[in-house]
């Protein structure tokens, strides 16, 4: 059965991220978030998720009103081309245009301290496949001068590339492909961040086995990707888990190469669970079982937020044999799951409950956004983990400085 035949058996009311709730947390929490570099995720493409400037406007303001520092932003998803691309970053770098004051583009990790100490929105691009090169590999130079700063090889089905999960789900993972190590060669090249979100188990370990032969020391990531054993047990699991997860194995090689693991607060991948609103505890779950996975320093997360479930349906409904997952998706749409937890609304209150659970501010410090800049630093500027790590508190300390001046004038 496929997303176009599933599509209309919708019977829940379409909430999404900007329509979720928020969540009670306790002033101390919101301070630190006030005070911390914090890093999500915003899924939505211009197009498949939001039209209108004005929601670009209001999510930001409450992103930087309560202590968001930036997003990594996703410019294209699934089949999409150069020209594509090139779209969706001009209605995002238009609506900025209307407010200069309130962004920064990311070109280096010294761009986000400065959009922290400075109120901005520091602007990470992502792109979620490799099909924007149109089989053009000088393109990556290109995608690199863009401010393009990671690159998932396969979305959901099979490419050039390899296969996404959703083609692994069904049986159909081919594993990666002489193109996907080539894409690899230039990621590696250019500085962008390999991101193994999306991407089947064979392609994505066919994948990290080129990167240790080839670029040992290169770090790897999943920048936002639940983690299957947190619900392996749950009494309602589907036999398959969601194919959206990711197992053990794959997040310990990606912390092994340095890299990250970022789980989503997304509520229909958190197989057997499927709340209406995720709660802080359940957010916090997913941290605390990455972190006890792989270690505090190599943990972020990704909320992926969303501005209208309506639209990703709509694309579902357009792509239908990318989104060919039997009915799960509207399945977990029926039964609750219809959005995510916006960062900007939950975060306090996640602060809260890892406190409790005994996480120390500097560990919270590192999961929010300093493991992310730890490796950003390596891969876009080649600096190693070590030098990072001996320049960081400097950096804080100046930052801080910086940013007292800048609210006293």
């Amino acid at each position: 059965m496929t997303a176009a035949a599933t599509v209309l058996t919708i019977a829940a009311p379409l909430h999404a991220s900007q329509e979720s709730k928020t969540w009670g947390a306790s002033d101390e929490a919101r301070q630190f978030v006030q005070d911390t570099i914090v890093l999500g995720m915003l899924a939505s493409p211009y197009g498949t998720g939001w039209t209108e400037d004005e929601q670009l406007h209001t999510y930001f303001q409450r992103a930087r009103d309560n202590g968001i520092t930036g997003h990594e932003m996703t410019l294209a998803a699934a089949d999409m081309s150069f020209d594509t691309l090139l779209e969706q970053h001009y209605h995002f770098r238009a609506a900025m245009a209307q407010q200069p004051e309130n962004y920064l583009i990311v070109n280096e990790t010294r761009d986000i301290e400065a959009a922290h100490a400075q109120g901005k929105t520091a602007v990470i691009w992502n792109s979620q496949t490799a099909t924007v090169l149109d089989g053009d590999l000088k393109k990556m130079a290109l995608l690199k001068d863009m401010g393009i700063k990671s690159m998932i090889l396969a979305y959901n089905d099979i490419f050039r590339t390899g296969s996404g999960q959703l083609a692994a789900y069904n049986g159909r993972d081919i594993g990666l492909t002489p193109w996907g190590k080539s894409v690899i060669d230039e990621m590696v090249r250019f500085g962008i961040l390999l991101d193994l979100s999306h991407t089947g188990s064979k392609t994505a370990n066919d994948a990290m086995d080129y990167m240790d032969e080839n670029y040992p020391g290169v770090p790897y990531v999943y920048t936002h990707s639940v983690p299957a054993g947190l619900y392996a047990n749950e009494p309602n699991a589907t036999t398959k888990g969601c194919y959206r997860a990711i197992p053990d194995d794959e997040a310990l090689r990606a912390a092994k190469s340095g890299g990250y693991i970022s789980p989503t607060f997304t509520e229909w991948m958190m197989d057997g669970v499927w709340p209406e609103d995720i709660s802080p505890k359940q957010a916090a779950d997913m941290i605390d079982y990455c972190v006890q996975l792989v270690g505090v320093d190599n943990v972020g997360f990704a909320t992926d937020d969303m501005f209208s479930t309506e639209l990703v349906v709509q694309f579902a409904t357009a792509n239908a044999s990318m989104y060919d997952d039997g009915g799960y998706m509207i399945d977990a749409f029926n039964k609750g799951a219809t959005g995510n937890g916006e960062l900007a609304k939950i975060l306090a209150a996640i602060t809260d409950d890892l406190w409790a659970r005994g996480y120390s501010n500097e560990d919270l410090a590192k999961i929010y956004g300093g493991n992310k800049m730890r490796v950003y630093a390596q891969v876009w500027e080649g600096k190693p983990p070590e030098r990072f790590l001996q320049e960081y508190p400097e950096r804080l300390r100046m930052r801080q400085e910086f940013q007292n001046l800048f609210h006293s004038r």
